[in-house]
């Protein structure tokens, strides 16, 4: 398995102070900041869009985990793309006819891809793509709204894509009520990437709960 990474998602920062809130989770240990992108039709929420990416990658040097929970991904590809990504990941269900296409146009922009799968889509249905992809993201809420239970039913699929990848540089990414406690049982199935929102933010030591994490 990759080293742990952690990726705090700014979902649960401030939003008036986004630049300080980034450079919390940075100076806490944290590799990755964790971007949630909502449109308001493929979840019900509405979050932020790559301007507010743009204005980000200006402040910070941190890995950019972008995570589109959106329609129609392949149209705002591209805007996210350059306004400075590191990587993308786009649902699955969004893209049932023409995911290929998304990952290759993720691709075409020389930065990482990734897949996601919402608690009620089994594994198996992205079994061909276990290969294409960087990272496959496991959401163990349904996406829209922080500060979700985690499912814990969900986490076992990360046990299938494990099983089930050839490729040893594949990232699995937990999204969804993580701490302490539950981001072990993630990393027990196999996972090595995970997203905690409410867990990192809301505790008065940054620090001590993304080490919490590993």
């Amino acid at each position: 398995m990759n080293n742990v990474v952690i990726a705090p998602s700014i979902l649960s920062a401030d939003f008036a102070n986004l630049e300080r809130d980034i450079k919390k989770i940075k100076d806490g240990g944290a590799e990755w900041a964790h971007v949630d992108v909502m449109d308001g039709h493929f979840v019900p929420n509405i979050t932020i869009g790559a301007p507010v990416v743009k204005a980000i990658r200006k402040v910070t040097d941190m890995f950019l985990d972008v995570h589109l929970m959106i329609e129609n991904p392949e149209k705002y590809v591209p805007d996210f793309a350059k306004a400075g990504s590191d990587l993308i990941t786009f649902h699955y269900e969004a893209t049932r006819e023409n995911t290929d296409s998304v990952i290759d146009l993720i691709k075409s922009f020389g930065i990482k891809v990734g897949l996601s799968i919402k608690p009620k889509t089994k594994p198996e249905e992205i079994k061909e793509y276990l290969d294409k992809v960087d990272m496959i993201l496991v959401m163990t809420v349904e996406p829209g709204f922080g500060g979700q239970s985690f499912m814990s039913d969900c986490a076992e699929k990360i046990k299938y894509i494990r099983e089930n990848s050839t490729n040893k540089d594949l990232r699995v990414e937990v999204d969804g009520g993580i701490n302490a406690e539950t981001g072990k049982i993630c990393k027990d199935y196999g996972a090595d990437t995970l997203v905690a929102g409410s867990y990192v933010y809301g505790n008065s030591d940054i620090t001590a709960a993304i080490q919490s994490l590993r």
